[in-house]
């Protein structure tokens, strides 16, 4: 088989651009995709289950692919600032920082220690927003299950976009403090990208959890096999993510390998290896998530919630 064309292909590098660029969002329009078709149908494809718990969990993952307007108003104006920031590093942090981060390099951003730095708002917005997330996610479930049992009257409010600017100055403090620099140095070889996105899917799960069980609107009677299947779904897909994730990386590796000889000559090899090192477990938590685990969880929670 011969799959040299797409370390060529222009649409592939201009995802994993993306992906580098604005990694949160990157997550979060995979996650969409993911979680508003292709998770529903394992959902309400789970053998003997009863038709309202996959209701519940169906529409809690439709409920949550609409956070997706809340990652858009929030990463875009900071991916636009980071992108000041790289293009021109001395118009917004120190020279001792930039020596700092640089480590060597022949330009900023081609440090791993800079990348690591930056990562840490554009995976780590992701981690901030997940609590107000999962409280919309939460708060939704009521009305898709209206949907299902054809009750609802559509009711849709235009957003207004928010446009913040002049972010490159406060991002640039944050770079210059120390305890950023400390951590760049002892985590910009590991596997952070998976760890933060990891840490995220964690945070939002709790969230979520803690937000079901006060609601008011979700029957008494779901709500533990809803808990059930979250915290289910969330356990698996991080820890198979992680087997994956390591059972993959020699072949990870020698992609990229090829990948670079591929594109040696592009001034944005740097930020396609970036997107790569984001995309993939991006994607194989997705994956899992949202296509695999779903008919697990959904059986599962049913089983442990009757048993207790």
């Amino acid at each position: 088989m011969n799959v040299k064309p797409i370390y060529t292909n222009k649409l592939f590098k201009k995802g994993l651009e993306f992906a580098a660029n604005n990694g949160t969002l990157f997550v979060a329009t995979a996650s969409l995709a993911l979680s508003a078709v292709a998770r529903p149908i394992a959902i309400m494809s789970a053998p003997k289950t009863e038709k309202e718990n996959r209701q519940y969990a169906a529409s809690k993952s439709i409920a949550s692919s609409l956070g997706y307007a809340l990652m858009l108003t929030a990463t875009i104006p900071l991916a636009k600032s980071i992108k000041k920031i790289d293009e021109t590093p001395k118009n917004y942090l120190k020279e001792k920082t930039i020596t700092a981060l640089q480590n060597g390099e022949k330009t900023l951003t081609k440090s791993s220690k800079y990348k690591f730095a930056t990562q840490l708002f554009k995976l780590g917005l992701g981690f901030l927003i997940a609590v107000p997330k999962s409280i919309l996610t939460c708060t939704l479930i009521p009305n898709i299950m209206n949907v299902f049992n054809k009750k609802s009257e559509t009711d849709t409010k235009k957003s207004k976009d928010i446009n913040f600017t002049g972010l490159e100055k406060p991002i640039a403090k944050i770079i210059e403090m120390p305890i950023i620099q400390k951590l760049a140095n002892k985590f910009h070889k590991t596997n952070y990208e998976q760890h933060i996105i990891s840490a995220t899917d964690i945070l939002a799960t709790g969230a979520f959890i803690s937000q079901t069980q006060k609601s008011e609107k979700i029957k008494e009677n779901r709500k533990k096999t809803l808990i059930y299947n979250s915290a289910i779904s969330t356990g698996l897909s991080i820890t198979g993510g992680y087997l994956i994730n390591d059972m993959t990386k020699k072949s990870t590796n020698r992609f990229i390998k090829n990948f670079r000889q591929a594109n040696k000559n592009s001034p944005k090899l740097d930020k396609y290896i970036e997107g790569i090192k984001i995309a993939k477990p991006a994607m194989i938590l997705g994956g899992l998530y949202y296509i695999a685990i779903p008919l697990i969880s959904t059986f599962t929670a049913e089983r442990i919630n009757k048993q207790k």
